[in-house]
């Protein structure tokens, strides 16, 4: 087969799949596109922080506890920063941390599910007992329990969060590897002789991908989750960097004289966590093979 050949299949796949895409989008009910419209507009906010956010993100304005008016649309903070800013880079920092230590726990405990249910045995066996003795605390104390000691870094909270969260990863991936290592194409693949990456990659990943991506979807929003109760704590993002848990937290006391301010940050939190569950629960849905309702 040709270059030109191979090339113009290439072209020809991108775009089936281009169709295809759109095709699934066309058909998604109204609660995931609400969820995917938040899950865009928060990430614009994220990435485009500095160009977006009126002031910086540390820069006292004014008096404590202004109320609204043009020059702060939510009123200030109180140390007189501006809570709109304060928003807005807050969503880059509690929403860029969560990622990043989602991506890294789903990378370690995927893996190692995967290389579990390959290889089983003594592997199997001491990742498993590994993998229990870090969910029998409840992941919450624990990372309190880590974070007191090491301190309350981004680095940190980062690495403790990815490490405990992992478990849930390993657990998931290596169940569903469980059905897929006994397979016929796999056998296929080991008797051609095929490395071990090359089945884990390429024989057993793709067939366990929209399990795995819909875990990594709720894995976020309990990340997302746990990084703001511990920045509500006093123990994750620290001063004077935004995060929407500590903002809850230093103007919790406004609730007493019926201010509205410390449920934004809340109502933040509350939102993107809806949304990623109505997106999850209709990819769910489709990769179950089920049918919609008519």
């Amino acid at each position: 087969m040709s270059e030109a050949s191979i090339k113009a299949g290439e072209v020809v796949a991108r775009r089936t799949m281009a169709r295809n895409a759109l095709r699934l989008l066309r058909t998604a009910p109204a609660t995931a596109w609400f969820g995917m419209i938040v899950i865009v507009s928060y990430g614009v906010l994220a990435l485009f922080a500095p160009l977006i956010a009126p002031y910086g993100e540390s820069q006292v304005m004014g008096d404590a506890y202004l109320p609204s008016s043009t020059a702060h649309w939510l009123g200030t903070d109180q140390l007189g920063r501006d809570m709109l800013t304060r928003l807005i880079y807050g969503a880059r920092n509690t929403i860029g941390i969560a990622l990043i230590t989602v991506l890294l726990s789903f990378s370690l405990g995927g893996t190692l599910g995967i290389l579990s249910a390959i290889f089983r045995g003594w592997l199997d066996q001491v990742l498993g007992r590994i993998v229990d003795v870090f969910m029998s605390i409840p992941q919450l104390i624990f990372a309190l329990m880590l974070l007191s000691i090491v301190g309350s870094s981004a680095t940190n909270i980062i690495l403790i969060i990815a490490l405990l969260d992992s478990t849930r990863f390993y657990r998931i991936s290596r169940s569903v590897a469980m059905n897929v290592v006994v397979m016929d194409y796999v056998e296929a693949a080991r008797l051609r002789g095929e490395n071990t990456s090359w089945i884990m990659f390429r024989e057993i990943l793709p067939n366990i991908l929209p399990t795995l991506v819909a875990e990594f979807g709720l894995r976020f929003c309990f990340v997302f989750l746990t990084i703001s109760a511990l920045s509500f704590l006093g123990l994750g993002i620290q001063p004077p960097t935004a995060d929407w848990g500590s903002m809850v937290r230093e103007n919790a006391t406004l609730i007493t004289y019926g201010k509205f301010t410390p449920l934004l940050p809340a109502g933040a939190i509350a939102l993107l966590t809806v949304a990623v569950n109505f997106v999850v629960d209709w990819f769910l849905h489709k990769t179950s093979g089920l049918r919609d309702e008519k």
